[in-house]
């Protein structure tokens, strides 16, 4: 079976909201051409011939227009039509229109978008009428029958009204990615909104339990994932998988990058599609070669982990923003993951081993009546 591959496409860094934590987004800047698209479709044609997603993300990718979209998503079908090609997108929907949903709509585009709670908690960390127009363009969505789930990012901050969060998702509906609040390579702006480690990983187990509280009226897409990999012993999303060399990025103007959170950084730059480097060149450059030393970290520093297979110490870039770029650790969120990591396998062992572990596992039930890590693995394959 061929791995699957992931091409990120940031047809601008250039995004109309102001998000308060946000690191990765320009107020100017280029704007992706369709001949770099054509130069990125051939480029991944050539350089191998597994699955793959193409991510539209930014910035905003909308701003790249209706007819930008009307030929790319074509163009990289019909260039890549020997093997499997599946899209997303990752956008604050303020642009969406029925236009724009007509024709992610024909080429089955997903999109992930962005909302961080209820309206007020929302717009003050993402700007004053951020969830009014974000709700404005997930109408559109639905009215095009495009599947939305929701991101929450949770800050140092918002993390105190995380009942008020959960809520929110339950009563919407909505299906609930989050993320943490980050700190960047790029500046320090983002350094106050970011969440602790042991808050984080605090977040993690609550949210465990408000899913299989709720199991069937809640998901939470990281608790998931989370729980595949401890079942399939691997991680199953980039966070927890080893990502080189099976994920890059393509800037505005055709700059390669290891993956979209480098974008726009000379020094994490490994060529351009233009170029149609080689696999072989794209592992000589500085950025892979940096890389490749934090595998290397994880292996030696995490080897007796109970979960390294799984986990593979986290996400690189988190790993390497706090240091500069230099690798010095793992991802500074191991605390979390680790917290997380262990409840779900402690909990899964107690289940099926434990008294009557399999009686309950038969039954759908755990010992007490209530769901529990099996009871969510089932619900995972019904999907």
């Amino acid at each position: 079976m061929k791995t699957p591959f992931h091409l990120m496409l940031i047809p601008t860094l250039r995004c109309p909201a102001k998000c308060a934590y946000c690191w990765s987004s320009e107020h100017q800047g280029p704007m992706m051409d369709l001949e770099t698209v054509r130069a990125a479709t051939a480029w991944i044609a050539a350089l191998n011939d597994s699955p793959v997603t193409v991510t539209f993300h930014g910035g905003e990718p909308l701003l790249a227009g209706p007819e930008f979209y009307e030929a790319a998503l074509p163009m990289i079908e019909e260039g890549l039509a020997s093997r499997t090609v599946a899209f997303a997108m990752q956008s604050n929907l303020w642009l969406l229109d029925d236009r724009l949903a007509t024709v992610l709509a024909a080429h089955n585009v997903p999109i992930g978008t962005s909302l961080d709670g209820p309206p007020e908690l929302n717009d003050s960390q993402r700007g004053t009428g951020y969830f009014e127009r974000t709700r404005a363009g997930m109408e559109v969505a639905a009215r095009h029958e495009i599947p939305v789930s929701v991101i929450c990012t949770f800050t140092a901050g918002s993390v105190k009204e995380k009942d008020a969060i959960v809520r929110f998702f339950l009563e919407n509906g909505y299906v609930m990615k989050l993320h943490p609040a980050l700190p960047s390579l790029r500046d320090s702006r983002p350094d106050a909104y970011a969440l602790a480690p042991e808050e984080y990983g605090e977040l993690l187990v609550y949210l465990l339990d408000q899913y299989l509280a709720h199991l069937g009226s809640l998901r939470v897409m990281n608790i998931d994932d989370i729980v595949k990999g401890v079942l399939v012993r691997r991680g199953t999303v980039c966070t927890f998988a080893d990502c080189l060399g099976s994920t890059y990025a393509v800037g505005p103007d055709g700059g390669i990058y290891p993956c979209y959170r480098f974008v726009g950084m000379d020094e994490w730059r490994m060529g351009n599609v233009r170029d149609a480097p080689t696999q072989a060149e794209l592992e000589s450059t500085e950025a892979w070669r940096r890389l490749a030393a934090f595998r290397e970290y994880v292996d030696e520093h995490c080897r007796d982990c109970r979960h390294i297979r799984y986990c593979r110490g986290g996400c690189p870039y988190n790993a390497l923003a706090p240091t500069g770029g230099e690798v010095a650790g793992v991802d500074p969120h191991c605390v979390a993951y680790r917290r997380i990591y262990d409840e779900v396998a402690d909990r899964l062992n107690a289940e099926m081993f434990g008294e009557g572990g399999m009686e309950a596992m038969i039954a759908g039930r755990r010992r007490g009546g209530k769901p529990g890590i099996m009871n969510l693995m089932q619900q995972m394959v019904s999907r």
